[in-house]
């Protein structure tokens, strides 16, 4: 960790207390760019905006998938306030982000807050191998 990684920190921690100040849950995060450019920086708006999706992280990862170029995205750093879901790794992976920095785990979250979490919801599959392959494969029949 860095003096650098530690600022950048900071201010996802300062976008976690706008998101509180606003209603929204205390969650911050900003994308920084290969030359230590802050590209966007965002806050939990999911209250605000009614929207489960509306994570600071996924926004950004949608924020760089858009707008960067894989080379340059491949050379970014998102700091977050805290560790990441699954939904919003799932945009970081797709996105193509070098690099995440987060000041809270998952787990730390759920010691401070144990309302934080969610229910999961039983998934059931697979089912129909043959006639979903056959859309993947890009067959007709």
């Amino acid at each position: 960790m860095t003096p650098q990684d530690e600022t950048f920190l900071r201010r996802a921690i300062e976008l976690a207390a706008i998101s509180r100040a606003g209603g929204d849950a205390p969650f911050g995060s900003l994308l920084v760019g290969p030359e230590g450019t802050v590209l966007a920086e965002d806050h939990n708006t999911v209250l605000s905006d009614n929207d489960v999706s509306a994570h600071p992280e996924l926004k950004l990862a949608r924020f760089a998938a858009r707008t960067l170029d894989a080379a340059t995205a491949a050379e970014t750093t998102m700091y977050t306030s805290c560790q990441p879901c699954q939904m919003c790794t799932g945009a970081i992976d797709r996105s193509g982000l070098g690099r995440v920095v987060y000041a809270l785990s998952s787990e730390q979250l759920a010691r401070l807050n144990p309302s934080a979490g969610f229910p999961s919801v039983p998934q059931e599959g697979p089912a129909l191998f043959e006639q979903a392959r056959l859309v993947i494969d890009g067959d007709n029949a």
